[in-house]
């Protein structure tokens, strides 16, 4: 399709979130809060920071959380939690310190394996079961906003599409506000993944989770373990541009951009940007789309001590 800017009645009432991950590293952490900065522009509706299998990264996530409500003046950052690796006592453990500065929404997940994507899951002895679970525990401790993860393909552990939708009526009949999905790239997928889950009587908000394509071949590497589809035609428009880097990114600003604009001319109207910490590539497809920058004052640096 040939992509234009929406025009301000289209795109009057759109909104975006992100997805960031803690950084490993001081320079990985001068590249977030760099990011941070860019996308900011943007006044996204929240953003969110993921935590690791079993609080791997719980203390770089609690850092980076703290970071963004305090220093970069998203009050509305949302805390990863997942079930993997902990018992009941330690997640709820974790729920606290993270309200205690400052958090209000947390994004509820089971979580990978420990042995990795591939491998069974075992629930942790004395930990939360699932995710429909971890809902209700959070929902126990506070008022928060819960999001949870949906799947327009299906989970790839789920036995067929009815069993994955009844997951999530678990998890929204537990307290779960909003649903964020898996990337996928076809959307008519996601519309009839929508209308199935809208007839088993589900009304929260399912936004549709966008992952602009800066690397194919890691994208069709990890699509193929998350149980997601890229279709052959977005692969025959890039596939051939691996040499080519200012051809391949303006053509992967076209096709994620592309890929919102339709959402939006069918109704959609909030979307979650997976930015990989990066921010040029989601600053084209924001342009290329027509959202509005919105500068100000604070968002015209990185924040003080993002340096080593």
């Amino acid at each position: 399709m040939a992509i234009h800017t929406l025009y301000p009645a289209e795109r009057g009432n759109l909104s975006l979130s992100y997805e960031y991950f803690p950084p490993k590293t001081d320079e990985m952490e001068t590249q977030l809060f760099q990011t941070v900065s860019d996308l900011s522009v943007f006044s996204p509706s929240f953003v969110t920071v993921t935590y690791g299998a079993g609080g791997s990264t719980k203390a770089r996530s609690l850092t980076t959380v703290r970071r963004m409500i305090q220093e970069t003046g998203l009050s509305n950052t949302a805390a990863h939690l997942t079930c993997v690796g902990a018992t009941r006592a330690e997640v709820d453990a974790v729920v606290a310190e993270f309200a205690a500065i400052g958090v209000r929404h947390f994004v509820a997940l089971r979580g990978d394996p420990q042995g990795g994507i591939g491998s069974a899951y075992t629930p942790f002895p004395g930990g939360y079961d699932n995710a429909a679970a971890l809902v209700a525990g959070i929902r126990a401790a506070g008022d928060f906003e819960i999001s949870v993860s949906a799947y327009p393909e299906k989970h790839p552990e789920s036995a067929d599409v009815d069993a994955d939708i009844d997951t999530l009526k678990r998890k929204v009949d537990n307290g779960a506000t909003r649903a964020l999905t898996q990337f996928f790239f076809d959307n008519d997928d996601f519309d009839r993944y929508l209308e199935r889950v809208r007839r088993a009587g589900i009304n929260i908000p399912v936004v549709p989770g966008i992952l602009p394509i800066n690397n194919l071949a890691q994208v069709r590497k990890f699509a193929g373990l998350c149980g997601a589809r890229v279709p052959d035609a977005i692969i025959t428009r890039l596939i051939h541009l691996d040499e080519m880097p200012e051809e391949r990114i303006k053509e992967a600003t076209h096709i994620a951009a592309e890929q919102i604009v339709d959402l939006a001319r069918r109704g959609h109207r909030n979307f979650h940007l997976y930015t990989m910490n990066r921010s040029p590539l989601i600053e084209a497809v924001c342009d290329l789309v027509g959202f509005e920058r919105q500068v100000s004052a604070k968002q015209d640096k990185v924040p003080a001590g993002a340096a080593a």
